[in-house]
């Protein structure tokens, strides 16, 4: 849904303004570093209108859940969810699939196709067992049709928020490199300076090769620029949701919906299972998506080791924009709002 014209004039103003300051270096000198920056990091492309998909390990954290359903009660233009890192033998495959399915439904969000992604096998993080009611039927497989028909639907740009590994994405680059160049990239992952230095960040570290595949391709121009919103910045108790947390209670309070009771049953067993709270590590990286003013980036060059570990060289590297920071109290205003039951979206309005 387009802005009012209130928001288009100061769109205009706004980047007005920024192409003043860069012509400020070309005139005077002790402008010039400032006016330099400034065009490392060019006026955002306008994204408000673009179809959005969403590549998501749903199911293990309860975070991706709870960040799909922000995308599905905020972004009218939400248009497909993958699932990453499927369930593999021992849970049978497709089940990530399954559970986005059955909360898409009860979002009210039955238009949104559900397509299974690539498995790397018996995932360790899965923990909606048993939930999803076996009415709920397996999803497509078929990862690049589901993409190309986005494409389709739209002349520009195409939103991918990745909030797991990076195997889907690299199969649409490999099998339908004509795409590339429409895809904004968003991804939850990697960090220069990750609480483990022995190994990467999960993200990378549960598919490597995709990982390096997605690089290279930003590398030689085929895929621009992505961003990515780092463990760095996203592992931190300031965006902790636990059962004494707002967002939990309002899920939790009688009456709620049914998507609220899902959630609230994904989030028990999370803490039951795993962790007494969970990070909104994807909630964070949607936002960024979104073009909130949540996550500061800056354009950094960075490089993979043979193990997914991220550097930022000081010579070479391929650019990304890498987040550096994050406003996590008015984050966590806006994400406690959009999944309170009590708040009604009508999935008019993006954020």
């Amino acid at each position: 849904m387009g802005e009012s014209n209130d928001d288009d004039r100061t769109v205009s103003e706004l980047r007005e303004e920024w192409r003043r300051r860069v012509e400020l270096g070309e005139m005077f000198p002790e402008f010039q570093a400032a006016s330099e920056q400034l065009r490392k990091a060019p006026w955002p492309e306008d994204l408000r209108n673009a179809p959005l998909i969403i590549d998501t390990d749903i199911g293990g954290d309860a975070d991706d859940a709870l960040a799909v359903a922000v995308a599905a009660r905020k972004v009218p233009l939400l248009s497909l969810v993958i699932t990453a890192d499927e369930t593999g033998p021992a849970a049978g495959p497709g089940q990530r699939a399954r559970f986005a399915r059955w909360l898409l439904d009860a979002i009210g969000r039955p238009e949104v196709p559900v397509v299974s992604g690539k498995s790397v096998g018996d995932t360790e993080y899965w923990c909606v067992d048993g939930l999803v009611p076996e009415t709920v039927p397996a999803q497509s497989v078929d990862v690049v049709a589901a993409v190309r028909h986005v494409c389709a639907s739209t002349a520009g740009p195409v939103r991918w928020v990745g909030m797991g590994p990076l195997g889907n994405l690299a199969t649409v680059l490999q099998e339908a490199p004509e795409l590339a160049s429409r895809l904004r990239v968003t991804q939850m992952g990697g960090a220069l300076n990750y609480r483990h230095p022995d190994r990467a960040e999960h993200n990378i570290r549960l598919n490597v090769p995709a990982a390096h595949q997605v690089l290279d391709a930003v590398a030689k121009g085929v895929l621009p620029k992505p961003g990515f919103v780092t463990s760095d910045i996203t592992f931190t108790p300031a965006i902790a949701v636990g059962p004494d947390s707002a967002v939990y209670r309002a899920l939790a309070a009688p009456g709620a919906p049914q998507w609220a009771a899902i959630l609230r049953a994904h989030l028990d067993r999370w803490f039951e299972r795993f962790y007494p709270d969970t990070l909104q590590h994807d909630a964070l990286t949607l936002s960024a998506a979104l073009r909130l003013p949540f996550v500061d980036s800056i354009l950094t060059p960075v490089v993979l080791d043979e193990i997914g570990r991220m550097t930022s060289p000081t010579n070479g590297g391929v650019p990304v924009m890498l987040s550096r920071e994050a406003n996590y109290e008015a984050f966590m205003r806006w994400f406690t709002q959009a999944l309170d039951p009590t708040v009604s979206t009508e999935h008019a309005q993006e954020a």
